[in-house]
């Protein structure tokens, strides 16, 4: 079992509580762009009005993670998040954020949790927010 499995299991049997993003950690059950398969993923979930922000900073490193590219490939897929105490699935589509809205959501983002502030020093990129919104379908 690898790193990710075992923050995926820890933050499933502890609801969120045992685990170094504790409640924020979402997992990403995003469908491959290239195989069609479904990939987890446990990324960092801000709330907001809207859903979910997730950053694709991949630690500041010149590339984009690959989960990135299966949102932008098939933005409609399911999360796993911390809702009123319990793990629940989610439908949700991704939506990139872009210009000026960028801006204000990442400087909230890090407002909150400032260590992604160093990854934008890290690397050249622009690094994406996504927008996770709850579909009702």
């Amino acid at each position: 079992m690898g790193w990710n499995d075992d923050v995926m299991e820890t933050f499933r049997s502890s609801k969120g509580t045992e685990n170094h993003w504790g409640p924020k950690l979402i997992i990403l059950h995003s469908i491959g762009a290239k195989s069609g398969e479904t990939h987890l993923n446990p990324v960092v979930g801000f709330r907001d009005e809207h859903g979910w922000r997730v950053v694709a900073s991949k630690g500041g490193s010149p590339e984009n993670p690959a989960w990135y590219y299966n949102l932008r490939a098939n933005p409609s897929f399911e999360i796993e998040a911390l809702v009123d105490g319990e793990i629940v699935t989610v439908p949700v589509m991704a939506t990139e954020i872009t210009g000026d809205e960028w801006r204000e959501a990442y400087s909230a983002i890090v407002a909150e949790e400032p260590q992604f502030g160093g990854y934008l020093e890290k690397t050249d990129r622009r690094i994406p927010v996504m927008q996770l919104t709850p579909r009702t379908d």
